[in-house]
């Protein structure tokens, strides 16, 4: 009879410790070597970071933490970060949630789920943010909902472009209505961004879902989407258990949703830079490419 618990991870100190992911580097293990969960064919990890944290051999786009995403499209030394020192409150005092927000910290490095700021893209200025899976799936809570709405608000009064990078579960269920709030609160600051004649593009990133799906993530002049990003309010489980049908194939990911005119195009992280420079020098007040 096999022993149950034979085949989990060695707990002694002679044997070691299975590494944790390191969340700097969404996702991927410190060890030589990791497996890409689409093609299932092993990478080196350090060839993985060099490719921007794609597979080479099937384009699978790994998750990309927040810092590694800014520096990914920002010009060396131009972002200057803002607002970082706002942070949500507790308002519901809802059972572990200091505990969980204290533990995602930890794993991200980041004080909230979002990072806001200002840089240029091949000299190209804009205000920027980008949200980080590592803390709580990158859910909207008063905090996030606040930095973006001051960032939208800063843009406009600035006459700047807003870039954001759109990955998140949703509202922050621990935030409860407030959370919910905040759906509206970054909806009208991306209206009156809008009607002062800004531009905003968004990224969506895997996985983009529930209310910043049904906000600021789709109300961009420009939508761009990773290759194979989930993109959605309510997941495709969820729709399957309702209507008790069998999905299509690829639902909801976003070469289905470019099919549908739900997104504007597709973009790979490596060309991402060059699109977003020559769409904002293209849309620059007085400016020309």
């Amino acid at each position: 009879m096999i022993r149950k618990g034979l085949f989990k991870w060695p707990k002694n100190k002679t044997e070691g410790t299975p590494k944790k992911a390191n969340a700097l580097h969404s996702g991927l293990p410190d060890d030589i070597c990791c497996s890409c969960p689409t093609c299932k064919k092993t990478n080196f990890v350090s060839r993985v970071r060099e490719n921007l944290l794609v597979c080479p051999y099937c384009g699978h786009h790994f998750k990309m933490g927040v810092r590694r995403r800014i520096d990914m499209i920002s010009d060396d030394g131009t972002f200057n970060e803002m607002f970082a020192e706002i942070a949500g409150r507790d308002v519901l005092s809802f059972p572990e949630y200091q505990t969980k927000k204290e533990t995602a910290q930890k794993a991200s490095g980041e004080k909230e789920g979002v990072v806001c700021g200002v840089c240029s893209v091949l000299g190209a200025q804009t205000a920027v943010f980008a949200m980080e899976s590592e803390f709580m799936m990158g859910s909207m809570g008063s905090a996030v909902g606040e930095r973006i709405t001051l960032l939208f608000e800063y843009a406009t009064l600035n006459k700047l472009p807003v870039l954001g990078f759109c990955l998140s579960g949703g509202a922050r269920m621990q935030e409860g209505m407030v959370s919910l709030m905040q759906m509206a609160k970054t909806a009208a600051a991306v209206k009156r961004h809008s009607d002062e004649n800004n531009l905003y593009i968004s990224v969506l990133c895997d996985p983009t879902s529930g209310g910043v799906t049904a906000s600021f993530a789709s109300l961009a002049d420009i939508i761009i989407a990773e290759p194979n990003a989930l993109i959605c309010f309510a997941g495709p489980r969820v729709i399957e258990q309702t209507i008790r049908q069998k999905l299509p194939q690829g639902f909801q990911r976003a070469e289905f949703l470019l099919e549908k005119g739900f997104i504007n195009l597709i973009c790979k992280r490596a060309e991402l830079k060059e699109l977003l420079a020559n769409i904002l020098k293209l849309h620059e007040r007085g400016g020309k490419l």
